[in-house]
């Protein structure tokens, strides 16, 4: 009898011990993650943070804390980290220990002030806005790297690049230069140059390009005519930057669906209505089809172009002044049919 007991206890032992020690086995190297997905840790969360970051992969009932305290984890590592459905709470550990962390796809187009820019690069990495933006206007690096804060939107070139989401805003800003720099190689230097047109100058007539047309067939035939009227001497008069001008005037949420004729008047370096050449600097961040349209464009022998009203988005080109006036004309009267007075 006292032999049974001692085998029933040691049964009884044996099976709790075994209970605990499958349950201990579960929470630790079981399934335990949920779904897939991404958790962000920033640069100054504590351990605690991590735990609540992982709650919607857990929940609240697992042993973190206590995991990391025996692993060591105790100074997390930032960045974006993949969880896939399945790990276990020690892969996390090791996971996040290891600071081996994925990489975030950034992209950014159409971005006309350095303000937009940085709000929309915020959405994207852990740097806010304001640290952006600042690192963008800081003067020493402005200076030594000929910019103003008005042509640095010319070194960021719309694309999709791969960055650590806790990159520093500097090492950001570091990164979209080399980018720049590499950008304009040999091939396109030569091509800017053909047209006796820097970097530089290829940027400001590409974001006057960008925001004539939003039709990609036909910036190559726009850059076209722009070239011929420097070439010609002649004004750009481009539309774009009299509305830039107002913008700057007005606000950037100033909507201008009519450039006026006492618009053209506007006492301004960016009235290209008044001035020869180039504007001092950008109106806008051109993509790099507008770039790319400036470096290739199509010759031809037009000088002036008006919007059609037959292929709405779309221009009317023309070599004289005669065919000009008369797509003009129709222009201004669909217009006002349209009952557009700004």
């Amino acid at each position: 009898m006292n032999k049974q007991k001692i085998l029933l206890v040691i049964s009884t032992l044996i099976l709790i011990i075994g209970v605990f020690g499958y349950s201990y086995y579960q929470n630790i190297f079981g399934d335990l993650v949920t779904k897939d997905g991404a958790i962000y840790i920033g640069s100054n969360e504590t351990i605690n943070d991590v735990e609540k970051e992982l709650f919607d992969f857990l929940g609240d009932d697992n042993n973190f804390n206590w995991l990391a305290q025996q692993k060591k984890y105790l100074n997390p590592k930032a960045g974006k980290y993949i969880l896939t459905k399945g790990m276990s709470l020690n892969d996390i550990i090791n996971l996040l220990r290891s600071g081996n962390q994925t990489p975030v796809k950034v992209s950014f187009n159409n971005q006309d002030t350095l303000e937009k820019f940085s709000g929309r690069i915020s959405t994207q990495i852990e740097a806010d806005s304001i640290s952006i933006l600042e690192i963008f206007k800081d003067p020493v690096f402005l200076k030594n790297n000929k910019l103003t804060e008005s042509s640095v939107l010319g070194i960021l070139i719309p694309n999709t690049y791969e960055f650590y989401w806790n990159i520093s805003a500097e090492k950001f800003r570091k990164k979209l230069l080399k980018e720049y720099t590499k950008f304009w190689n040999k091939d396109r230097l030569a091509k800017a140059n053909a047209v006796n047109l820097t970097p530089e100058e290829v940027m400001i007539l590409a974001s006057i390009v960008q925001k004539e047309t939003a039709k990609i067939i036909e910036r190559s035939t726009v850059a076209g005519l722009y070239l011929n009227r420097i070439k010609r001497g002649i004004p750009l008069q481009a539309d774009p930057t009299i509305i830039y001008i107002l913008k700057q005037e007005h606000g950037e949420d100033f909507q201008v669906r009519r450039v006026l004729y006492k618009d053209l008047k506007i006492s301004s370096p960016f009235n290209t209505y008044i001035y020869r050449g180039l504007p001092p600097s950008l109106i806008s961040m051109p993509d790099i089809s507008s770039i790319e349209a400036v470096l290739n464009y199509k010759k031809h022998n037009y000088i002036y172009m008006c919007a059609s009203i037959k292929k709405i988005g779309f221009h009317e080109f023309s070599n004289t002044l005669k065919q000009h006036n008369s797509n003009a004309i129709k222009y201004q009267r669909w217009l006002n049919k349209q009952g557009v007075n700004r």
